[in-house]
């Protein structure tokens, strides 16, 4: 007679929902945050480099702290869709792809490097290693900018560094600092409520 045995994985009672609960509240946190990129995209100040000043800069960090890298990375990308579909989501309620493909498309287009770098440095919630994350970032975002705005406008460094970079300085050093103590306090306060 053959004998067959018979494997039954047993999964805790409710894990399956516990897993799908948790993922619609994770999807319901990048959504909040995207909607969050898209309202401080509208709190701009144009300058006369063609550059305008955003708080984009200061809630995209947040949400990669926030939400992790991954999380943040993935609502700075959703935004950034949402905005080369044509929804108004960039600054001056603007949208479509040439924002993107335009000559200031290079610091929209490196957004998520922000997000990302600001979730990574943020792990274990380290504010000085936090400010270097968001710091290393904001770095990139303004290389790849920059390089972009100098192929599509023509303008030499020296020309693009006072246009794009110089001005935005001050206030970059601020929103690093202000972005790195609100979105580890933040992500503190949501973890004590079991929020995260």
């Amino acid at each position: 007679m053959e004998n067959t045995t018979s494997t039954r994985i047993c999964y805790p009672e409710g894990s399956s929902k516990s897993v799908r609960r948790s993922g619609v509240q994770e999807l319901c946190r990048i959504a909040l945050f995207t909607a969050l990129i898209a309202v401080c995209s509208q709190f701009s100040i144009p300058l006369p480099g063609g550059v305008p000043m955003t708080l984009q800069t200061l809630i995209i960090p947040i949400a990669g702290i926030v939400l992790g890298a991954r999380g943040g990375t993935i609502a700075t990308i959703v935004y950034l869709l949402l905005g080369a579909v044509g929804l108004p989501v960039f600054a001056g309620f603007s949208g479509g792809l040439d924002k993107l493909v335009g000559m200031t498309g290079g610091f929209l287009i490196s957004f998520p490097l922000i997000a990302w770098f600001g979730g990574m440095f943020s792990r274990n919630n380290k504010y000085l290693k936090t400010i270097l994350g968001i710091a290393v970032g904001s770095a990139l975002n303004y290389v790849v900018g920059s390089i972009m705005f100098m192929a599509l406008t023509g303008m030499n460094l020296k020309a693009t560094l006072a246009a794009c970079v110089v001005p935005f300085i001050p206030t970059a050093i601020i929103k690093i600092i202000l972005a790195a103590y609100l979105g580890i306090l933040l992500k503190k306060t949501l973890t004590k409520a079991h929020l995260l």
